[in-house]
């Protein structure tokens, strides 16, 4: 069973258009001398495999081929093989060695609303309290957020890496982001199979995600309580408000008051601080998730 002859036919087509691809496409005939000749050969001895450029186009490169019998004939295949344009950036036969695809999407995320811009601009932002200077509780505001999704290739899944890093913030400056900005939401894989030079290739498909918020996703929790600590004996004890009704007589206060950094009680109509707390650890992911490409 061997190849007799390959003929390309002079026939072939291309397709354009606006805003997208070019398409070619190459037909061969080949002549058997077996009927029973393997498929793989017939295939190979047009001379061209898979991601090379097209000889007028070398941008465009084969994506596609299949086999058919040619004219009804036993001993004659047609071998049709299509050209196109990748769409991943340095393309690799070999799925291991393909670099990773990033692609960005925004969304919207519920957050405590604890400031307010005063005026018709941006540069006046104050804390979002009452006339009474009482913060307002469960008031929520919208912020845009920022998901970055890695695809990519890898020889095994890394489960310790997936269970590092979930919920985990980055420690440092990350694409644009001041640290503690970044989160990775979460990381899937699911096990892939191509072939790679007639070998089976088997390889996990991990997918990443993160999301970036500009004000960062440590905990922002205004600093007031129903409970604050005595300056004098650092006792712990109940905040109050005067009742002018009664002689300013101190009363157990209806809503949680400003407190100091050491835990007192602020001056009446200070407004409160706002307490910044990380709750999540934070890795380095640069190191672990790298940056997209140019």
């Amino acid at each position: 069973m061997a190849i007799i002859s390959t003929t390309e036919l002079a026939t072939v087509s291309a397709g354009r258009k606006f805003g997208e691809a070019p398409t070619f496409t190459r037909q061969f005939v080949v002549e058997v001398d077996s009927p029973t000749t393997a498929q793989t050969d017939i295939v190979n001895s047009v001379g061209i495999v898979f991601l090379d450029p097209h000889p007028e186009a070398a941008y465009c490169v084969a994506f596609d081929t299949k086999v058919s019998n040619y004219n009804g004939s036993r001993w004659h295949y047609l071998v049709e093989w299509s050209y196109e344009l990748p769409k991943q950036a340095n393309t690799d036969k070999n799925p291991l060695s393909r670099p990773d695809i990033w692609k960005f999407t925004t969304s919207g995320l519920a957050v405590p609303a604890l400031y307010y811009y005063d005026g018709d601009g941006n540069g006046d932002i104050r804390p979002l309290q009452n006339t009474a200077n009482d913060y307002f509780e469960g008031v929520t505001t919208d912020v845009s957020v920022l998901q970055a999704h890695i695809s990519g290739n890898r020889a095994t899944f890394d489960f310790g890496l997936a269970t590092l890093a979930q919920n985990a913030l980055n420690d440092a400056p990350y694409l644009g982001g001041a640290k503690w900005c970044w989160k990775c939401e979460g990381i899937s894989g699911q096990p892939a199979v191509e072939v790679v030079n007639e070998q089976e290739l088997r390889y996990w498909q991990v997918e990443v995600t993160l999301k970036y918020r500009p004000d960062g996703w440590p905990l922002q929790i205004p600093n007031v309580g129903w409970n604050f600590i005595d300056a004098v004996g650092g006792a712990k004890k109940r905040v109050y408000v005067l009742d002018a009704q009664n002689n300013n007589e101190q009363v157990p206060s209806a809503n949680p008051q400003p407190l100091n950094n050491d835990g007192s009680l602020k001056a009446a109509g200070g407004a409160p601080d706002i307490l910044v707390r990380r709750v999540a650890p934070t890795i380095n992911f640069s190191q672990y998730f790298g940056t997209p490409p140019n």
